[in-house]
């Protein structure tokens, strides 16, 4: 984070030696350590909750993405199923070309199975 080397470090240490005095420079480092933690999980949670939120973002980009090709499946599905049902209905519901050609194919006297003809 900071760029600072030992002779930094060690002249700052000899000026709060000298400013605040070898009695209460114990004390001051505890409270200073103890803010650094402080301002340390601070930045950590700041940043947590950014990752969360970008997370969110891009799970939500992610639905909305799956939400469209859903949609897009349900009109394809939607089309095929009317073709579908189409095509069965021109195949259950013969034409009245075919009709009368079944009819006038048919034999007038069907014979059964011990070759007797039947009326």
């Amino acid at each position: 984070m900071f760029d600072f080397g030992f002779w930094e470090l060690a002249i700052v240490g000899i000026v709060a030696l000298v400013v605040v005095g070898p009695d209460k420079l114990p004390a001051l480092a505890i409270k200073l350590g103890r803010f650094l933690g402080k301002l340390r999980r601070y930045f950590a949670s700041v940043r947590a909750d950014i990752e969360s939120e970008l997370k969110s973002a891009e799970l939500k980009e992610m639905l909305e993405k799956q939400q469209s090709e859903i949609s897009e499946l349900r009109s394809i599905l939607s089309e095929t199923k009317q073709d579908v049902e189409t095509d069965l209905k021109d195949f259950a519901e013969p034409s009245l070309a075919d009709a009368v050609a079944e009819e006038v194919t048919k034999p007038t006297s069907q014979t059964s199975p011990t070759g007797k003809a039947e009326s």
